[in-house]
């Protein structure tokens, strides 16, 4: 890669503050370098100002000021899929190591993922008409339950590596001039019992509100969809990347408890 320099200096250099490591790929020039470091550290600052400005969309909706269309928020339910989805395509992943280094792969998936949000946030349009509206106790349990949905989201992601979802992990390893180590297959805690509890917390976030405006209801179908299918495309990629310890896994756990069939069943082969 035409970005990265072997220059022996800066590896000498950083091996001498460690001794015991021995940089096991390409070092980047120092430009590069910080580059690099700047980038990863706004990223991850990006990734928790996003992730709040989530829980308050979530749980409290969208700007009111906003003339309702059902049109622009189709748009942007759907936008939110688009380069997330796109980003995973190995021959775009591909395309892109040409330019920029691997372990900046994660970052620019963040950071797409996040920039998508924010265009949600600030275009979204909201509805004075609600399928449904809950109070007293009622209200307080789907409270309850949306709370929840975001403890086990953050639950599922720190046992798949929530370093991995952000881009901390491979730029951290990029940083120091270290070998990305193999991605853990986790088949412990939450795993035990479903395939996929990242995407059945998501799904919690979007479906537990005890007001449902027409609004809400586009987001949670265009969503819903994009998660069935994620889910899907999610068992091929890891069939594909873990092999027969992933069917037999498959074969054993369903995507989603109690929802059993299609994509969120077990495996049937």
């Amino acid at each position: 890669m035409s970005s990265l320099s072997t220059s022996s200096s800066v590896a000498e250099s950083r091996s001498a503050s460690n001794p015991i490591h021995k940089p096991a790929i390409a070092v980047p020039s120092w430009g590069l370098w910080y580059t690099g470091l700047a980038i990863g550290v706004a990223t991850q600052i990006l990734f928790l100002w996003t992730a709040y400005h989530l829980f308050l969309y979530l749980r409290y909706g969208g700007n009111p000021s906003q003339a309702f269309s059902i049109w622009i928020d189709l748009l942007l339910a759907i936008f939110f899929a688009w380069p997330h989805s796109l980003l995973l395509m190995p021959q775009i992943q591909k395309g892109i190591r040409r330019y920029l280094p691997a372990g900046w792969l994660g970052l620019l998936h963040c950071i797409a993922t996040c920039v998508s949000l924010i265009l949600l946030f600030q275009f979204w349009t909201t509805s004075d008409i609600y399928l449904w509206r809950f109070e007293g106790w009622a209200n307080q349990a789907m409270l309850a339950a949306f709370y929840a949905s975001w403890l086990a989201l953050f639950y599922s992601l720190y046992l798949t590596g929530l370093g991995y979802q952000t881009g901390l992990i491979p730029w951290w390893h990029w940083l120091r001039g270290t070998a990305m180590p193999q991605r853990p297959f986790v088949t412990h805690g939450a795993f035990r019992y479903m395939r996929h509890p990242v995407y059945l917390s998501f799904l919690g976030l979007i479906w537990f509100t005890p007001n449902m405006t027409i609004d809400h209801a586009i987001l949670t179908f265009i969503w819903t969809i994009y998660i069935y299918l994620g889910s899907y495309l999610k068992d091929r990629r890891l069939e594909r990347f873990i092999g027969q310890a992933y069917r037999e896994y498959g074969r054993r756990v369903a995507g989603f408890p109690i929802i059993g069939f299609g994509p969120w069943g077990k495996f049937s082969r």
